[in-house]
């Protein structure tokens, strides 16, 4: 009897702990500020040397990249190669800015999440945001520093815009009404690659169109003003594609979760 009491004690304490450091975890504040000496060097390699040698890549629309203030990048997404070429087309040797990224919490593990953490990105779970992920985002517009959020939420193959989800939107407004002048900025960005699954060679096609002001989606209720930013990034992102056709209906499992990585050599999602 002694024995059992004394395993139920042990596994009691087990589990006081493991809730103790989960909580602790949970409540750290995120830090996603790009390393001073990680992040130059990874803009260095992938601008001069990792992309140029394995893509062919064209730019165009540059100029609409605010070089300051708060901004919201809003990117198609169609392979994990946007990890590096949304940086190549409005980063660092680009714009003089750096970026920050919303990545799914899957993304942010072991080796490759401490890659992702000293280059600027914060997890974020797309079904269930955490709010001190959500708020470290808001933090950030309100820092007037420079966001990546995919709004389509997910990798997808095709060259069509797909349904977007409305959290940018919501942050982007929220951030809004957080600080007068605060002119947050939505900068659509459309990707566009050759080949469904980038290999060597592969054209690569950005289309950077002009900012949409979030101050001019504030007059009416919150909800509605929403809908009507996302329509309207929709509607740029289109334009942007070169197609009128209607934006496609979601289908459940069409869409791969939102990932962003950096890999050694090829990367297939």
């Amino acid at each position: 009897m002694a024995e059992i009491a004394a395993l139920v004690v042990a596994m009691l304490v087990i589990r006081s702990l493991t809730s103790a450091l989960l909580t602790q975890t949970q409540s750290s504040p995120i830090d996603s500020r790009p390393s001073p000496w990680m992040t130059p060097l990874a803009y260095a390699l992938g601008s001069w040397v990792v992309l140029p040698s394995y893509f062919r890549i064209h730019v165009t629309g540059q100029e609409n990249v605010p070089r300051e203030g708060a901004v919201i990048l809003a990117p198609t997404h169609r392979s994990r190669w946007d990890a590096l070429v949304v940086p190549y087309a409005a980063g660092r040797f680009a714009t003089g800015r750096d970026i920050r990224f919303m990545v799914t919490a899957d993304e942010v593990k072991g080796l490759q999440g401490w890659l992702i953490r000293h280059l600027g990105g914060f997890p974020v779970n797309p079904r269930q945001p955490a709010i001190a992920s959500l708020r470290h985002g808001l933090e950030i517009l309100q820092n007037r520093e420079m966001l990546v959020i995919f709004p389509e939420g997910g990798i997808f193959r095709d060259k069509q815009v797909h349904p977007l989800k409305p959290g940018l939107a919501r942050l982007a407004l929220q951030a809004e009404a957080s600080q007068p002048d605060l002119t947050v900025q939505v900068v659509p960005v459309y990707l566009d690659y050759s080949q469904a699954f980038p290999t060597w060679g592969c054209k690569v096609n950005v289309r950077i169109g002009k900012p949409l002001q979030v101050a001019d989606y504030t007059q009416g209720k919150p909800k509605s003003e929403a809908q009507r930013l996302t329509a309207d990034l929709t509607t740029a992102l289109k334009r942007l594609a070169g197609t009128e056709t209607e934006v496609m209906e979601t289908v459940n499992g069409a869409g791969e979760s939102m990932p962003v990585c950096l890999q050694h050599g090829q990367m297939h999602s």
